[in-house]
């Protein structure tokens, strides 16, 4: 591996060229049929179905992605909604929680949510996202490690404090930050 490769890894994660599958449950199949995606507790609350999703302005974000199991795959591309464009939060508003397909939830300070730090990501490697991966839509926020990127995500809801998802709940770091290792509360 190369010393700008090397860089490029968190502390404690290798370099992997596959992409592993981790759920939490069952891929869901069909998805993209009947998908929507709710924005809830915004100062305008919406909700788009597919057609609409993609009638938004999109990018392509560039990005390595990091699992709290300590794989990293780098370079990695993407095409998605920035989360800006869909959710205006109330004022007070601090945090966003993420619900999904089977019930998984995941929650993000706002402030690692907006500004250009996520987007709902419906495309990788220029390809439509495969369910097993999160399609038709995921969260994608390759800032901090994926489990914050959760799949088959259906609404985002504006909170004004913080609620732990599904991970957070069982002992997970709040935040998970790769790059200071915050895995499980308690991390700095």
């Amino acid at each position: 591996m190369s010393a700008e490769r090397a860089r490029r890894l968190p502390p404690g994660q290798y370099e992997t060229r596959d992409f592993p599958v981790l759920s939490v449950g069952p891929t869901p199949r069909g998805a993209e049929r009947d998908w929507s995606l709710a924005v809830t507790g915004a100062a305008e609350p919406r909700r788009l179905d597919w057609d609409a999703l993609l009638a938004l302005p999109s990018e392509t974000i560039a990005a390595d992605i990091h699992c709290v199991t300590h794989w990293s795959k780098l370079d990695t591309t993407w095409t998605g909604v920035p989360l800006d464009a869909l959710v205006e939060p109330l004022p007070g508003a601090t945090h966003l929680l993420a619900h999904c397909e089977g019930g998984y939830t995941t929650n993000l300070a706002l402030s690692d949510a907006l500004g250009g730090r996520a987007w709902i990501a419906y495309a990788y490697e220029g390809e439509p996202l495969a369910p097993a991966h999160g399609g038709p839509a995921r969260l994608l926020v390759p800032h901090l490690y994926f489990w914050k990127s959760a799949k088959w995500v259906r609404r985002l809801e504006l909170l004004r404090a913080h609620a732990p998802g599904y991970w957070e709940a069982n002992g997970y770091h709040d935040r998970g930050d790769p790059w200071r290792e915050q895995r499980y509360q308690g991390d700095a």
